[in-house]
């Protein structure tokens, strides 16, 4: 190992990432192919990524259907572009594969807004309550959880409790309100939210819908009711992905992370897409952690296999059984 690499990888967990130099001259496109052959990786990569990695990338998708595709590959390595939770779900579903991620610090407000030992305590004070935790949550809150769920299958997942079973649900406290409102179900609720999906502003939308009269508003049931209260559709990112490929409309106000648009350009090329703004001055309201991952850091994770996503065998059994019964819920709901 060269006194580089070797200072990199001790500084690994400072960093975030190893911290090496990438020759600027180099066709990181075709290197990150190469590398893909020669190790037997996958890449997968979340919509919320940066147009250049998903367009390298083997699957794109939704956190868990990545995790389902790699599963289902016969690659050795899963490098996963997109933030830590995913790429934990990733090393669940496939504990015999090597799972990547570019960059640890890509981290998710959502997930650290429910720490798990935090929400064992909040738990206890329920304890004839069943969990039901949103996907987009850390490996050791799904050992706490009876059932996971997405936002496509969440109303699924809770109707299939019996209507006396009292639940809790965590960590997306916005979501929780929707599904609370779409199953007549009163839940309690973790007090969690997604830093992107709460910035966006009522009346800065109303100014663009003024502005677009014809565009249709698409929400991710991870803003605030507010928002949510004024959308033509409400839906997970591959729903608003699909709602703009099969709709006749030909205008689209977007509120969600702005990642997702490139997909639905490539989709719907005669279409126009406008992100959805956000309440403070900044032009974006893109999710600096997904943004953490570049080609650069790709081409480098895959070079090296570093860092690697690591998790206790114990993590891994409980972990996954709260995702089984969420598969198994919603295959029987033809989802």
């Amino acid at each position: 190992m060269s006194a580089e690499l070797n200072l990199a990888t001790k500084n690994l967990n400072k960093m975030g990432f190893l911290d090496l130099e990438v020759d600027p001259t180099l066709d990181l496109v075709e290197a990150i192919n190469q590398l893909k052959k020669e190790k037997n990786a996958v890449i997968l990569a979340h919509y919320y990524q940066e147009s250049e990695i998903q367009d390298i990338a083997d699957y794109i998708g939704d956190s868990l259907g990545l995790s389902q595709q790699a599963a289902e590959t016969d690659a050795d390595i899963i490098v996963f572009a997109g933030v830590h939770f995913m790429a934990e779900t990733a090393k669940m579903l496939s504990p015999s594969k090597k799972v990547l991620l570019p960059d640890l610090k890509a981290g998710c407000s959502l997930a650290d807004s429910c720490p798990a030992p935090v929400f064992r305590k909040f738990k206890e004070k329920y304890p004839d309550h069943k969990v039901v935790s949103y996907i987009n949550c850390t490996a050791e809150l799904k050992t706490l959880t009876d059932v996971c769920c997405t936002s496509t299958n969440a109303k699924h997942i809770i109707d299939s409790f019996p209507e006396d079973q009292p639940l809790i649900f965590a960590p997306d406290v916005n979501l929780g309100r929707w599904l609370v409102k779409e199953t007549g179900r009163d839940m309690v609720l973790w007090n969690g939210s997604c830093m992107v999906h709460e910035i966006f502003s009522h009346e800065k939308i109303v100014k663009l819908q003024m502005k677009h009269p014809e565009a249709a508003f698409i929400a991710h049931p991870e803003c605030e009711a507010h928002i949510l209260d004024v959308a033509d559709h409400v839906g997970s990112t591959s729903s608003l992905l699909r709602f703009t490929r099969e709709s006749g409309h030909q205008e689209y106000i977007v509120a969600t992370e702005p990642g997702i648009i490139h997909q639905m350009q490539k989709a719907s090329p005669d279409k126009k897409f406008y992100p959805a703004p956000p309440n403070n001055s900044c032009a974006c309201n893109e999710c600096p952690h997904m943004k953490r991952n570049t080609m650069e850091k790709l081409y480098l994770c895959m070079k090296h296999e570093l860092p690697e996503i690591t998790l206790p065998e114990w993590v891994i059994e409980k972990g996954v059984a709260s995702i089984d019964r969420m598969l198994e819920i919603s295959a029987k709901a033809g989802l």
